[in-house]
């Protein structure tokens, strides 16, 4: 990083799955920083639907990283509710099994989807590419 570049901003990114391999295989590939502009991150984990309501409520998340797969409530389901519910939510990636599934996060309003099991190569550039999208930008340098 120069002189001239403002440091990178921080960002909450918050995961959720009931199994906690899930959420592990997420943290691991996306990494505490995905871009050399976006990070470092602090991650929130959550098991249940509830938590992530909850989370989201309190304020202070950037990015949702959401198991469709995630029972007893999937993460398409609760994209949906956060966008009927949250006026301003934040960015939702949707964790999907199958690509055919695609319309399903489309419906629900997720901004993108990766797939299950999570590729490291891909995960951390979606990550950074939603948090530059909806505001995280460099911290500003005084």
């Amino acid at each position: 990083m120069s002189a001239a570049e403002p440091p990178a901003a921080p960002a909450t990114v918050l995961v959720y799955s009931h199994r906690p391999e899930v959420r592990d295989a997420v943290r691991t590939a996306v990494g505490r920083r995905p871009a050399a502009d976006v990070g470092p991150l602090t991650w929130v984990e959550c098991a249940t639907g509830d938590e992530v309501v909850s989370a989201v409520d309190a304020g202070g998340i950037d990015l949702c990283i959401l198991d469709g797969e995630a029972q007893p409530t999937g993460g398409l389901a609760l994209t949906r509710q956060l966008e009927v519910e949250v006026a301003d939510r934040p960015a939702v990636c949707v964790l999907i099994a199958r690509q055919p599934d695609r319309w399903l996060a489309h419906w629900s309003r997720a901004e993108a989807t990766l797939p299950l099991p999570v590729d490291p190569l891909v995960a951390p550039g979606v990550v950074a590419d939603l948090l530059r999208s909806h505001g995280r930008r460099p911290a500003a340098s005084w």
